[in-house]
């Protein structure tokens, strides 16, 4: 905003990105609602998928200028003379490419089609030292990420069983916040030490002693999607993710409603969202979502058989 109030070069660029963010989202969820009206929409559980890949490709596109908006736009708002117009730059991108985009709409849309059939299928402040726990053998790391959804669920179950009792919570809650957060096990962030097997999107600030990894990652800036880098915390093990999620509720007072309201999983995640653990404005409703799919709770109820 400081930025904006002088003009900076910086500033138009990241309004015109965001611009041209949020156009690309727009068409996205017309093209989304012109399909569903003839009966492709999918489930509930694709059509949450397709939302969050959607978002991903509209920042994707922005951040390489692929359809030229973002140029247009801030060489209007960078005009040189008194009456604020300015010739736009010829080079501009003629048009969208397409093509590319169908390409990756199309493989992103069979691993969205295919964990759905499989799941079917089932009948702040930092945490010092919370990430040195060993991995133990309730949640392998051997053959991850999980190969589907139900996977994500049975492997996780002992470790969450355990570590959500600590926090007077049900195992379910820990487990469809880390399927968010990361994809079913498929999106945690990775760099050149391999996986981090950050669950819960943990972020690693300078007091944060243990290994860590930089990525590229979506958040939500006055209800915008904007596409950052930022460091996230890297641990040994799943388990050892969820353990420190605990320790990190737990050691930070700004959480501490969150933890009074673990008896209602939804108002505890919603909790979590007023405290500002997650900047996205659906956060808590996507959690929910989850919690409610019949798909996911017949893969609690298979895991608690188990």
């Amino acid at each position: 905003k400081a930025q904006a109030r002088r003009q900076t070069p910086q500033a138009r660029g990241e309004v015109a990105r965001q611009f041209e963010a949020l156009f690309l989202q727009m068409a996205l969820r017309v093209m989304r609602q012109a399909a569903d009206a003839f009966g492709s929409g999918g489930s509930d559980q694709v059509k949450f998928y397709r939302q969050m890949f959607d978002q991903q490709v509209a920042l994707e596109l922005a951040g390489r200028n692929a359809i030229g908006l973002a140029k247009v736009i801030e060489a209007r708002l960078a005009s040189a003379d008194d009456n604020g117009h300015k010739p736009l730059d010829k080079s501009l991108p003629p048009r969208l490419p397409i093509l590319a985009y169908k390409a990756t709409r199309h493989e992103a849309e069979k691993n969205v089609e295919a964990a759905s059939v499989q799941v079917s299928k089932v009948p702040a402040s930092s945490t010092q030292g919370a990430g040195k726990a060993a991995t133990a053998p309730d949640a392998p790391t051997k053959d991850w990420p999980p190969d589907s959804p139900f996977d994500f669920v049975r492997r996780l179950w002992p470790a969450a069983k355990r570590i959500a009792k600590g926090l007077g919570l049900e195992p379910e809650v820990l487990i469809a916040q880390a399927a968010l957060e990361s994809g079913w096990g498929r999106r945690t962030p990775s760099g050149g030490e391999g996986d981090s097997f950050n669950l819960f999107g943990i972020k690693a600030d300078r007091h944060w002693r243990n290994g860590r990894v930089t990525v590229h990652t979506l958040e939500y800036r006055d209800g915008v999607a904007v596409r950052e880098r930022a460091a996230f915390r890297r641990y040994q093990s799943p388990q050892q993710s969820m353990e420190d999620y605990a320790a990190f509720l737990r050691n930070n007072p700004r959480y501490r409603r969150a933890l009074e309201k673990t008896s209602e999983p939804v108002e505890f995640i919603r909790e979590l969202q007023r405290a500002g653990y997650a900047s996205d404005p659906a956060y808590a409703d996507k959690v929910a979502r989850i919690l409610a799919s019949p798909n996911f709770r017949k893969a609690v109820a298979e895991a608690r058989s188990g």
